[in-house]
């Protein structure tokens, strides 16, 4: 995945002095897609391979629902947005951050746009990754160890299964073709691929 968005920026510029790996410009990944697709172990991946820092959406979320309760999603929200302003400040290479995305919902772009509006404020270099696999295959990763160790509230697996099931049938999680809008944006089937390899 990396690879391909250096070489695919890289074969867009006039010569050597523009590429990709001599920009000296902040770096936004967003990966996106269902519940328990990949999403975070991906980014755990990536930071492996580039200097890239990953702050996944369950960061926040399970800091305020383990001292406040499940009733504190807004203050979540506002606390990644003191991060984000934080993080401007500061002389890092780049974030990867992740969300759930449910393409039918305008909230849901708002929230996508939302993040990627704090980074276009410093002139970031933004990068959109979807992954998408089966329900089948999310159900078996809802239950991995990495998820349950990172994610606290997924570790009551019958209900988090539930959930999980009961999303897929309220609202479309995998984008059509061509509805994605974005530039530096890439679609990976990660059924059969493990995270390394989609890093």
């Amino acid at each position: 995945m990396w690879l391909l968005f250096q070489r695919g920026r890289s074969s867009r510029q006039d010569g050597p002095e523009n590429s990709y790996l001599e920009s000296d410009k902040m770096k936004l990944v967003v990966i996106f897609g269902a519940l328990a697709v990949g999403k975070m172990t991906v980014g755990q991946e990536l930071i492996k391979i580039t200097k890239l820092r990953l702050f996944h959406n369950h960061v926040m979320w399970e800091l305020v629902h383990e001292h406040f309760g499940e009733n504190f999603g807004d203050a979540s929200d506002r606390l990644k947005d003191v991060i984000y302003e934080e993080f401007f400040k500061s002389d890092n290479y780049g974030l990867i951050v992740t969300c759930c995305m449910a393409f039918d919902s305008p909230s849901d772009w708002d929230g996508l746009n939302h993040i990627t509006n704090f980074f276009k404020e410093v002139n970031a270099e933004i990068y959109y990754v979807e992954l998408v696999a089966s329900q089948e295959i999310r159900l078996q990763r809802n239950k991995t160890e990495n998820r349950l160790f990172n994610k606290a509230t997924k570790r009551d697996i019958e209900k988090s299964d539930k959930h999980l099931i009961d999303v897929d049938k309220k609202v479309r999680l995998v984008s059509n073709d061509g509805e994605v809008p974005f530039e530096n944006y890439i679609k990976i089937d990660n059924s059969n691929l493990s995270p390394n390899i989609v890093a």
